[in-house]
């Protein structure tokens, strides 16, 4: 795995305002706070987040700090008077690739092909490929990242933005592609569902054939 060498991240004042924001509203879900300061303290509240709980719990947290960020008639609004054309998609996808550096490091906007019902494939520019998730890098964590990321950030602009999403996140490198306007598919269907912990991770279970932290429910 890439991850002999820790990346250097330099945030600046924007990045450090989405880090308070992002803290507090999970600080205020989870009834706790932290005692660490800036991105650290932001994965150590994650890392709060998980204990005691199990997947769906985690999920479920984090649905709540999503939802607090984006009020509930906006949210109403724009699944009612958007729908996830080519040009809706991409623009997620920009916007994304934007918003999102600070939270999983450098990303770029990229074609990819999304499927529809029927089997039609299109071509667009709705793809977003993040070279190195900062949050995976740091919490070397499997279930944090699909417990806390990819499911939560899935359901939430599938269900609540009525814009399909699918995160797939590679094990291998960390990093990780967003395809909007493609509908996520189970996660049991995916091979990450049996993907085992990391070395790196703090509380990883070598001897499991698959992280515990997503099997439990």
């Amino acid at each position: 795995m890439e991850t002999a060498v820790k990346t250097d991240y330099q945030d600046n004042w924007i990045d450090r305002l989405f880090i308070w924001v992002f803290s507090r509203k999970m600080a205020i879900a989870l009834g706790k706070t932290t005692a660490c300061k800036g991105y650290d303290g932001f994965v150590d509240l994650s890392y709060k987040i998980m204990q005691g709980r199990n997947a769906d719990q985690q999920q479920e947290v984090v649905a709540v700090v999503l939802k607090s960020l984006v009020p509930s008639p906006v949210l109403w609004l724009i699944r009612t008077v958007t729908s996830p054309t080519k040009l809706v998609c991409e623009l997620n996808a920009w916007f994304a690739g934007v918003l999102f550096e600070w939270l999983v490091g450098p990303c770029e906007t990229v074609e990819v092909e999304v499927s529809d019902a029927a089997g039609n494939t299109t071509l667009q520019r709705s793809g977003v490929h993040i070279q190195k998730c900062r949050y995976l890098e740091q919490s070397g964590c499997v279930g944090m990242c699909i417990n806390m990321c990819k499911l939560p950030t899935q359901d939430f602009f599938t269900q609540d933005f009525g814009i399909p999403l699918t995160m797939t996140p590679n094990f291998e490198d960390l990093s990780c592609e967003m395809v909007f306007g493609q509908k996520p598919p189970a996660l049991k269907d995916e091979p990450i569902f049996h993907q085992p912990c990391l070395a790196q991770c703090a509380t990883a279970q070598p001897k499991a054939s698959a992280c515990p932290k997503v099997h439990e429910h």
